[in-house]
């Protein structure tokens, strides 16, 4: 467990070091200063607002996400083009271990930047049981979304281009907000779907189980299916 910390406090180190990296730890505070002034002024000032607030918290969550997902996706790249990553494949470090100590400072990062989020946002009362598995539901996003961008791309130059896909993909099921209620849950496929159900269920105030039930169950099925294929795949 001491080698995992370790080397997981040394990875935090290195994103400081990377200026290009250290600018995105900016976002969650543009998005903190937008759902606690921002939105609320524009609700105020403009009516037909007032039924979009769920979606805009929806966006604030996500976008958390993806400050890390991007971050992440990054250091991996880097690794890979560095070579360093073939020699995390021979040392005595198990390939569970670096994943946890890859992904450990990320995920619980990211967990408690929506979970300050959710507190302090000024719309609902959000229990902290609720706030806090939505934002270990929403956080599942980072080491998904980074061990399948690094399961496919060699470069840097590879992994923006699949970076800008992936974030589209992360924000489609948008879409199922707009559409008739009877088939919203076509979207159910992209595991982002049930973080923003469970958001839209808990702004409205019904049951956010069995939403919250379905994506971790999603999440961990294509995080075991992904991480198989990134660890053949990251340390050749």
């Amino acid at each position: 467990m001491k080698k995992i910390i370790n080397l997981a406090i040394t990875d935090f180190k290195i994103v400081f070091r990377d200026p290009s990296l250290k600018s995105f730890f900016f976002l969650p505070i543009v998005l903190f200063v937008l759902i606690i002034w921002g939105v609320p002024f524009l609700v105020e000032k403009y009516d037909f607002l007032q039924p979009y607030i769920p979606l805009f918290l929806i966006i604030a969550v996500i976008e958390n996400t993806q400050l890390y997902c991007f971050v992440s996706s990054m250091v991996l790249i880097d690794e890979k083009e560095t070579d360093v990553a073939k020699v995390y494949g021979v040392i005595p470090f198990s390939k569970t271990e670096y994943l946890i100590s890859r992904f450990l400072i990320p995920f619980f990062f990211t967990v408690l930047l929506n979970v300050i989020l959710l507190f302090v946002q000024p719309f609902y009362e959000i229990g902290i049981l609720v706030n806090i598995l939505v934002s270990l539901l929403a956080a599942a996003v980072v080491p998904l979304y980074a061990m399948a961008i690094n399961s496919i791309v060699q470069n840097r130059m590879q992994g923006m281009v699949y970076i800008k896909a992936f974030n589209m993909l992360v924000l489609i099921p948008v879409a199922a907000f707009f559409v008739p209620e009877s088939i919203k849950h076509v979207f159910g496929i992209l595991p982002t779907h049930w973080i923003f159900q469970s958001i839209d269920n808990l702004a409205n105030g019904c049951e956010t189980g069995f939403m919250l039930g379905i994506g971790f169950l999603l999440y961990a099925i294509l995080i075991w299916m992904v991480s198989k294929v990134f660890v053949r795949r990251h340390f050749i």
